[in-house]
């Protein structure tokens, strides 16, 4: 009469790769699927042509570099620039010390940015994301 219910998956749920608290790498890093980061990433973060690839940055994980992924989960920190298209989600223990450039953004209270959030629709989100203004000195 009664079932039992399976209990439910978030898309999340599935972790692809873990990089441990104790670990730091040096490097780019290009993958798919989910990337879960406890330790440092000192180089750029990319998902490799997949517009369903999360990045979770968990509260004692750092980047120090680019991230380029659709979906991203920060409570860490960041330096550098911070590009999704898809689902950006900065928690309360969040730092990022560079620009967001984001399709839809949540912010929870206490999440800091030092840079610019930068709106970006989906259409115009596979082109390059901005080119840096060149910068003129005064006329003699």
């Amino acid at each position: 009469m009664f079932k039992k219910s399976k209990p439910r998956r978030s898309k999340t749920a599935r972790i692809d790769t873990i990089i441990g608290k104790t670990t730091t790498i040096k490097g780019d890093i290009s993958f798919s699927g989910t990337l879960h980061i406890e330790g440092s990433v000192v180089g750029s973060v990319k998902a490799e042509g997949e517009e369903q690839a999360t990045l979770v940055l968990d509260d004692d994980g750092m980047v120090e570099g680019d991230i380029d992924v659709a979906n991203i989960i920060i409570n860490g920190t960041v330096e550098g620039d911070i590009f999704s298209t898809g689902h950006a989600e900065l928690l309360q223990n969040a730092k990022i010390k560079g620009n967001v450039y984001y399709n839809l953004i949540e912010m929870a209270v206490g999440a800091a940015v030092n840079g610019s959030l930068v709106h970006r629709k989906e259409e115009s989100a596979q082109v390059e994301y901005l080119e840096r203004p060149k910068v003129v000195e005064g006329k003699d």
